[in-house]
């Protein structure tokens, strides 16, 4: 569980370098119910196509043409959680997809004008949503959050043009678009393990 262990490592710093009563509301947020719609095992994903951070389009359909694709949803490159965990993947994940015939993909609700994460794989920017939502992963941000991410430096509205965040998670989808794992963390401070995502495409 290396990954889970440096996410706390984090978090714990942040606990020491924040102020109590903002680190009290981001504490609160990460405890937050999921939706109890999140996609399930088994159901089948619209093709999308996003552009990614140079402005060129990808499609589901390019993604899982030879091939499952796992599509990492994160909060933003403002996510010091997030960043640590596509880093990990880069390095734990992507180079064992190869063997499956299997892509990696990181979509999160970012401009694609916005600082995007420096990866060997694709970064594309789901303005609006549009596919998180439709996965139930998206969300308000609420007044108290909106209030301490300003207080930090962080204006989603600059960012993604509206205040709304999606649950971090994982979906491996096969090549006729059927989802085959889901993972979803509504704790942000959590995320799936590189194991986790390796056995769900192995076992395809």
């Amino acid at each position: 569980m290396a990954l889970e262990n440096a996410l706390t490592a984090i978090n714990d710093q942040a606990r020491g370098a924040l102020p109590p009563e903002i680190f009290a509301v981001l504490e609160a947020d990460r405890r937050r119910a999921g939706n109890p719609d999140f996609a399930q095992v088994g159901a089948r994903m619209d093709d999308f196509e996003l552009p990614g951070a140079d402005g060129a389009p990808t499609s589901l359909g390019d993604l899982v043409a030879d091939g499952a694709a796992v599509l990492v949803f994160y909060r933003g490159q403002w996510c010091p959680y997030c960043n640590l965990t596509l880093r990990t993947y880069q390095q734990e994940v992507l180079p064992e997809l190869g063997k499956y015939g299997a892509t990696l993909a990181a979509i999160s609700p970012q401009r694609p004008d916005a600082p995007a994460p420096d990866l060997a794989f694709p970064v594309l920017s789901d303005v609006g949503s549009t596919v998180a939502r439709g996965l139930g992963l998206s969300y308000p941000v609420s007044e108290a959050v909106r209030e301490a991410m300003k207080t930090l430096g962080t204006d989603l509205e600059e960012v993604n043009g509206t205040w709304e965040l999606v649950h971090p998670a994982v979906v491996v989808v096969d090549r006729d678009r059927v989802i085959r794992f889901v993972d979803v963390h509504p704790d942000f401070v959590t995320r799936t393990e590189p194991a986790q995502i390796l056995e769900a495409v192995k076992s395809l």
